[in-house]
């Protein structure tokens, strides 16, 4: 499994809805790199600050 995969996966058990999901991972990083997330989500560097993202949202945390 690739790393688009894997975000992919986590994002729709965070929203709970594919829509929600992709809508979100289509959103610029903010104040990090001038990409979407899913672009970010290419590279291993990338991928983990998307995680880290969605792990706080997971928390109640706002992104």
């Amino acid at each position: 499994m690739n790393f688009i995969e894997l975000i992919r996966r986590q994002a729709d058990l965070v929203f709970g809805n594919k829509a929600k999901a992709d809508h979100w991972l289509n959103q610029p990083m903010v104040g990090v790199i001038t990409c979407s997330r899913l672009q970010a989500a290419h590279s291993e560097a990338g991928y983990e600050l998307v995680k880290a993202e969605l792990e706080k949202l997971s928390h109640g945390f706002a992104s």
